[in-house]
This record gives C-alpha cells, structure tokens and sequence, in this order.
C-alpha cells in the first residue's frame, strides 16, 4: 500500500468475503493480500484472516476481522459517483439485492451493515446550478426518492413535474 492514509473496516470476520463483494463493483478493484494472524488473539486463533487488504476503484482499504465488538453506522458512508441510471440502478440493485436495505435519498446499506450514497453526477451539478430554482426543484424531488431516478430529477428541475 503506497497511500498514506488508508480507511480500516471493521468487520465481524467477513473481512474477505464483503471484499470480495466490494471487488465486484466497480472496475480498478482487487483484493490485494490477505493477512494470517501470526498468533491467538482476542479476534481469533493463530492463522485466521486477520486483515484483507483491498483496492476499490483505485483507493486501497483495508478490512479487519475484528469480532462483533464494533459495528458501522451511517456517521461513514461511502459516496459512488455514476454516470448514467444504467450505472446507478447496477450498483444499487447489487447492493440492496444481496442482503441490503434501501433508506432515503440515494441512501442504501449493504449486508456488511455500511452505508453507500448512490449519486449520479448529473445530482451533484444540479446543486450548483446557477439557476436556483432549477436546483431547488431538481433537489425536492430527490428528496421524495430513495434509489436516484435521473429522467425525474431533471423533468422536475426543468419545471416538467407539477408536484416536484
């Protein structure tokens, strides 16, 4: 790992296996070494996969099989920026459709119990439109949905939906 700061999971040892799902989603990913643990520990016995470290679109993490002492929340998610609803409706069916939830506003969580923010960035330019209305009503409609649904959004921002 050549980064000098990298994100560390927290896992109830299926460090490998939501590294292998993570993988899987996204191009320039790839589980990169998995750690034995040189001796027992509290987490386990000498042996088991201690630390899996991974790259995810080009930015390495690491995944720590650390028991069930600590659990992720929605303080930390993790924002994929798509380009496309073909590529927002594959992450997220992906997601949600192996063991997730769905929540609010691009909003999902995966099995794993972390949260990912779906976004498109045609989302992320509206915000900034120099047209505030545009950006107000585009914005009000995302806030009514909870996978993102690109053609709404700009039909709301462009006046196009009445209850936007």
């Amino acid at each position: 790992m050549t980064q000098k700061i990298t994100p560390v999971l927290w896992f109830n040892h299926v460090a490998e296996e939501a590294a292998a799902f993570y993988t899987s989603l996204l191009p320039d990913s790839r589980i990169d070494r998995v750690v034995a643990s040189p001796a027992d520990s509290p987490g386990g016995k000498a042996g088991y996969p201690v630390v899996v470290e991974f790259t995810l679109a080009g930015q390495s993490y690491v995944g720590l099989n650390g028991g069930p002492l600590f659990t992720p929340n929605e303080s930390v998610s993790f924002q994929i920026v798509t380009e496309d609803q073909e590529e927002t409706d594959r992450l997220w069916n992906a997601i949600v459709n192996n063991g997730g939830e769905e929540s609010a506003c691009g909003w999902c969580k995966d099995k794993y119990g972390f949260s990912w923010q779906i976004t498109p960035r045609m989302l992320l330019d509206l915000m900034t439109d120099a047209d505030a209305g545009r950006a107000k009503r585009g914005f009000e409609a995302m806030l009514k949905m909870r996978k993102i649904d690109i053609a709404t959004i700009e039909a709301a921002a462009d006046g196009a939906l009445a209850d936007a």
